[in-house]
């Protein structure tokens, strides 16, 4: 029999899947013996229950009724009691932390019966109607479906007509009168009254939080974070203490470090006399929590040994809310925080220095995506550049684009190509995906723990929050500073996140600081430091090699400095464009073989060069070399401009007569599925043998000058053992004829790219004339799906999102139920054939960090990727070690 309740002293932090992240951690400060307003939590498996049926459980109520009734008891008040009332909150709480993208409502228990016993109770007539209309406001919002903006509406209607400015400015006459606009507006709007019954309330409210985790924000959100739609939600259920009852109480979020920065410290926001979300929501400006130590410091002694018991009981930065009361301190929720990328370093090296982890443990909480941001680019700016503004640093990087005032907006121009900077005054949970679209955010209201700050952070954006100085016009589409400087949508600007400024117009880039030291081998500063104390570990747990794809010495030479352990694909494209090009097209489209010849011995010395250089700055290390592989038709003149240039001639270049006829005559109408890679090869007579004589010879001329030149061919879109068969024995022949003319011994690897399903399930015949494999998984995917990339992505993709079909792109998280397995069988029957094989993956899927993790499950030997992301493959090739040997 299914237990769907739990009382908060039931449960424990190991509980998550079922209590969900927040009644986990409640149950687990109440163990710890934290002051936790009481409370019970109705799990994940009732809300599964309920989104499969519609209807709760019938056990639910049952339970429900019980723990209300151990809740009741232990608060010492009574839900629906008219002389001292109890009033609940009722929140949402996955087993992932989804900040505000679920449902919340507060002071459930409040009516007409039971506001006057607040009241009296509390000894404020106002804060008991303010409690009432904000019910109203939820309650009606949440549960019975009112548009919110028509109470947002309603309120600056009765301030101005009150002719005050702000809500603390109303006093309880006015807020009855509210209290029954809204009434009248819940009844208007739905045909049914505002529930007088709190039972009634509790449990409406309940199924609300159970139907939002089907809402359109928290689908949004699941689908980036890669979080299952089938988990469903838990609901705590918590006696309501109140932050709004005079200077004396306030509501607050603190963090035992910094979020931004990892340093050491507390850190957070407080406001005095508020409730709730007012600090997460940044409608009201916070005071920096250090502030809690003038205003109330015995409360400031009591949090912060709290922090400090809940960071060491964790092992971890936690992110935790609490209310005063009348003075009195309530620890209302606590997580391991959300935090930028430098922070996650700093933090994970300090635990380690502190002994609370270990270095595995360190390594796992780090990310190779986390380190991916850290090398992005910073704004080279000196000191002297005046910002438009100036926020606070939420969320480090810097950025730029045109900036746009909506979601809507956000989402459509940054679909069109453009880079957008997302503006609000504050952000909501209905901003995700304009936030997800945007480079950066930036608000003018809020801290660092407002709801833009935390989501940003999550999602590595920049973002830059509470620019006071900044007016937003929604109507005119600008904003302007205080100095009278007007900026309008489609104005560019670059935002800052780590100094907290944004300046109009695009600042130029730099490298970062970490990229820097890590190409440098500088030593210099503390998140330098703890990165390469992260990479140092990840190479000693690591087996999968980490390999760069890299066309030119100067990014071989890069892709060196950051740690690459060889090229595992250089591409040959680049040694035929600008004059070579024309010897190509001289060499495909020859007619005779003394034409031919000609432009191929054209074509020897540029391509020996380019490998020489290559060869040496990869000295001692594996250089994969992909043959020609690109398609016919971006080596020959355009189709179109040439029979234009024909047609319209009055006396036609016979040359140009000629070439079209040739293009024309290999005209194909999918050149991506055409003559290519071994195709082309086997097509074209020579093509093959100077690209092999030009490596030889590249390599005999780096071993006489004393160098160690690995050098491995590869042939490219192999589909049966017999194409590889008749490429492998010309390049063979030619690398003997260097060998004998050069009298050094050249010996070449030669392998193939899988990149073809049919050379995936054919691979233990292939792999009898292979010496590697390399998976090619750009195409393979491409292949395996029956679609192109491009197009896909810019045309039904997003829709296939929208609709659960796929849960990401397959081309930045390799597909392992599709082209996860054909790798799998490939590798499997591959080394049945041949023991000694090489595997390794040369698509863009190898820098990334996912699927990384399954290329060590497969079994495959090295990764390849851009070199800038090699630190970061580094760093996950040693996560997955780790993983692969957890319990």
């Amino acid at each position: 029999m299914n237990h769907y309740v739990y009382e908060f002293s039931e449960g424990s932090r190991d509980m998550a899947d079922l209590l969900g992240g927040k009644g986990a951690n409640l149950a687990e400060m109440t163990r710890l013996g934290l002051p936790v307003p009481p409370g019970f939590t109705v799990t994940t498996t009732a809300c599964r229950a309920f989104l499969a049926t519609g209807v709760e459980p019938p056990e639910l109520a049952g339970e429900v009724a019980h723990a209300l009734t151990a809740l009741e008891r232990a608060a010492g008040r009574g839900l629906g009691r008219a002389g001292d009332p109890l009033l609940l909150s009722v929140r949402s709480g996955g087993r992932y932390s989804m900040p505000g993208m679920m449902e919340t409502i507060l002071d459930i228990g409040l009516c007409d019966a039971t506001v006057a016993g607040l009241a009296k109770a509390s000894g404020q007539e106002r804060f008991a109607w303010d409690s009432y209309r904000r019910l109203l406001q939820m309650f009606g919002h949440t549960v019975m479906g009112v548009d919110g903006e028509l109470f947002e509406g309603t309120l600056p209607a009765l301030k101005a007509g009150r002719g005050v400015a702000g809500d603390h400015e109303l006093d309880a006459a006015d807020l009855i009168l509210l209290t029954e606009r809204f009434k009248a507006l819940i009844h208007r709007e739905t045909g049914e009254r505002f529930p007088q019954d709190p039972v009634e309330q509790l449990h409406r409210a309940i199924r609300a939080v159970f139907a939002s985790w089907n809402g359109e924000r928290a689908r949004v959100y699941r689908r980036r974070d890669h979080i299952p739609d089938d988990l469903g939600t838990a609901v705590t259920v918590q006696a309501m203490v109140f932050g709004n009852l005079g200077e004396d109480s306030g509501t607050g979020v603190a963090f035992t470090r910094d979020p931004a920065t990892g340093e050491r410290g507390v850190y957070g926001d407080y406001l005095s006399d508020a409730q709730g979300e007012d600090v997460v929501s940044g409608v009201r400006d916070a005071v920096p929590l250090a502030r809690l130590k003038q205003l109330a410091p015995r409360a400031y002694v009591e949090l912060s040994d709290h922090l400090r018991m809940l960071e060491r009981h964790y092992q971890d930065l936690c992110d935790v809310e609490f209310t005063l009361e009348r003075g009195k301190l309530w620890i209302l929720q606590t997580r391991v925080g959300k935090r930028t990328a430098e922070a996650a370093f700093r933090i994970a090296y300090d635990l380690v220095d502190e002994r609370l982890i270990d270095r595995h443990e360190a390594l796992l909480r780090v990310s190779g995506a986390q380190l991916t941001r850290l090398l992005f680019p910073r704004f080279a700016t000196s000191n002297d550049v005046a910002p438009l503004a100036t926020g606070i640093a939420a969320s480090p990087g810097a950025a730029v684009g045109a900036i746009v005032f909506d979601s809507a907006t956000a989402v459509r121009r940054a679909a069109a190509g453009e880079p957008v900077v997302l503006v609000r005054t504050e952000t909501t949970p209905d901003d995700l995906p304009g936030m997800i679209a945007a480079r950066a955010v930036l608000t003018t209201r809020g801290g660092k723990t407002s709801h833009a700050a935390v989501v940003a952070r999550g999602m590595g954006r920049v973002c830059v929050c509470g620019a006071e100085s900044l007016v937003v016009d929604l109507e005119r589409r600008s904003l302007t500073t205080r100095s009278g400087v007007t900026v309008r949508e489609g104005d560019t600007v670059s935002v800052d996140g780590t100094a907290g400024t944004v300046h109009l117009g695009a600042l130029p880039l730099t490298a970062s600081d970490v990229g820097r030291a890590l190409e440098s081998g500088e030593r210099t500063g503390p998140l330098s430091q703890a990165v390469r104390r992260a990479l140092s570990h990840a190479d000693t747990v690591r087996r999968l090699e980490v390999r760069a794809n890299a066309d030119t010495p100067e990014d071989a030479a890069r892709a060196r400095r950051f740690g690459a352990q060889g090229i595992g694909l250089c591409r040959t494209e680049h040694m035929f464009l600008g004059e070579r090009k024309a010897l190509l097209q001289a060499v495909i489209l020859a007619d005779e073989e003394a034409a031919r010849e000609h432009a191929l011995a054209a074509l020897l010395p540029p391509q020996r060069s380019d490998f020489t250089a290559i060869l040496a700055a990869m000295d001692g290390l594996p250089v994969t070399i992909r043959l020609l592989d690109p398609p016919l038709h971006e080596f020959l003149p355009d189709r179109t401009e040439l029979a234009v240039r024909v047609a319209t001639a009055a006396s036609p270049d016979p040359h140009d007569v000629q070439l079209l006829a040739a293009v024309e005559r290999m005209h194909e109408r999918n050149p991506m599925l055409g003559l290519r890679g071994v195709r082309l090869a086997l097509a074209v007579p020579g093509l093959v043998a100077v690209q092999v004589r030009a490596i030889a010879e590249a390599v005999a001329q780096r071993m006489r000058d004393g160098g160690d030149p690995r050098a491995e061919i590869m042939i490219p879109l192999v589909g049966a053992v017999e194409e590889l068969r008749l490429v492998r024995g010309e390049v063979e022949r030619v690398l003997a004829e260097v060998s004998g003319e050069t009298g050094q011994s050249v010996r070449c690897p030669v392998g193939t790219m899988i990149e073809l399903p049919r050379a995936a399930l054919t691979a233990g015949r292939i792999a009898q004339a292979a010496d590697f494999f390399s998976f090619g998984t750009n195409d393979l995917t491409q292949t395996t799906w029956g679609l192109s990339r491009d197009d896909a992505e810019a045309s039904f993709f997003p829709g296939y999102l929208d609709k659960g079909i796929l849960s990401g792109s397959p081309f930045e998280t390799l597909d392992e139920e599709g082209v996860g397995r054909l790798i799998t069988i490939a590798v499997r029957e591959g080394r049945a054939a041949h023991p000694r094989l090489a595997t390794g993956v040369c698509g863009e899927h190898g820098g990334d960090p996912a699927s990384i993790d399954f290329f060590h499950r497969a079994g495959i030997d090295y990764v390849s990727c851009s070199p800038f992301r090699v630190p970061s493959a580094r760093l996950e090739a040693g996560r997955a070690a780790l993983v692969a040997k957890l319990p």
